[in-house]
C-alpha cells in the first residue's frame, strides 16, 4: 500500500513498462475536463446573455407603457381641441347631422 502510494508520487507509473495505458487515461481524462470546463463556460455565457435580454425586454416594455400613455393622452379630445384652438380653429357651435342615404334599388 505504502510502496503504490510512493510509486503514484514519484511518478514512476508513468515511466514503467505499461506506461503508454496509463498516458492514454490520462489524455483521455484531460479531454474530457477540457469539454466539462467548455461546457461550463458556454453554459455561464448564456446564463448572462439571457439575463441582459430579460433586463433589455423589462426596459422596453416600460419605454412602450409610457409611449402608450402619451398617446392615450394625445388622442383625449380636450387635447385636440387645445392643439387645434392655438392653431386658429375651434369646435363646432351646432351639433353634426346624420346623413341617411335611401336605397335606389326598385321595390
Amino acid at each position: 500500500m505504502k510502496k503504490g502510494i510512493l510509486d503514484i508520487l514519484k511518478g514512476t507509473f508513468l515511466v514503467s513498462g505499461d506506461a503508454p495505458k496509463n498516458w492514454l487515461f490520462i489524455i483521455y481524462a484531460s479531454f474530457l475536463a477540457a469539454v466539462m470546463i467548455s461546457s461550463s463556460h458556454s453554459a455561464d455565457r448564456k446564463v448572462h446573455r439571457i439575463a441582459a435580454l430579460n433586463e433589455e425586454v423589462r426596459e422596453l416594455r416600460s419605454k412602450f407603457v409610457d409611449a402608450r400613455s402619451d398617446v392615450q393622452q394625445l388622442k383625449l379630445e380636450s387635447t385636440i381641441t387645445k392643439t387645434v384652438q392655438e392653431k386658429g380653429l375651434f369646435p363646432s357651435e351646432t351639433p353634426p347631422k346624420k346623413i341617411r342615404v335611401k336605397s335606389l334599388r326598385s321595390k
